[in-house]
């Protein structure tokens, strides 16, 4: 089995980038083939509007606009278990995040009622980091739009599941910045044991998607 990971975030090797990884660790044990995108290195718009995927008459394969996104969306074409990592920025998804969810999404929703167009149901999950601590969720709407996120990606892919990892270490040294709502001490306490447990969940995740049913 193949699984694609798709990382959101400008930043490597840091909360969003660590927890895909472990994901597609897990996913190795597995005994999946696993692969880990950046977004931030592909050179791509969102959607253009060209309706092109709402033609009469043609077979939708895939998003029409020939960028440097098209490989990836085949990828996800021929994948098994996709993942969408990404930090939360203005309480969604990064915009690169964004960009990319509209030209895979789009093509596959119908206007005239009928079920998805992908061709077959692969499994897959969100991961979410955010500065934000986890009691503020059900009150800064964040639950809100990850469960949308959830029912849109199910509708098309036929299922999906979701892990919010909050109050995430954001800098190495938090007296560089005008931060002061934020302790960097104890952001790092919890980073060396919330966020420890936070990967094992990502790694068990991972497996899960693997998983026969």
């Amino acid at each position: 089995m193949k699984v694609i990971a798709v990382n959101g975030s400008p930043r490597k090797n840091w909360n969003t980038h660590i927890l895909l990884e472990k994901c597609l660790d897990g996913a190795k044990t597995a005994g999946a083939d696993a692969e880990l995108i950046n977004l931030y290195d592909i050179n791509f718009k969102g959607c253009v509007s060209c309706f092109a995927c709402k033609l009469k008459g043609i077979t939708v394969k895939k998003c029409a606009f020939k960028d440097e996104l098209e490989s990836i969306l085949q990828k996800v074409c021929e994948c098994d278990a996709l993942i969408l990592g990404s930090p939360v920025y203005l309480y969604s998804v990064t915009g690169e995040m964004k960009s990319f969810m509209e030209r895979l999404l789009f093509p596959y929703i119908s206007y005239e009622g009928k079920p998805s167009s992908f061709g077959k149901k692969i499994k897959t999950a969100f991961i979410y980091t955010m500065n934000s601590p986890s009691f503020g969720l059900p009150f800064n709407g964040y639950n809100k739009y990850f469960n949308e996120n959830k029912k849109l990606v199910k509708r098309i892919f036929g299922s999906s599941v979701s892990l919010a990892v909050t109050s995430t270490y954001q800098f190495d040294d938090y007296s560089k910045y005008a931060m002061t709502f934020f302790d960097g001490a104890k952001r790092l306490k919890r980073r060396e044991t919330v966020f420890v447990k936070d990967c094992e969940k990502a790694f068990e995740l991972g497996k899960s998607l693997i998983k026969q049913e």
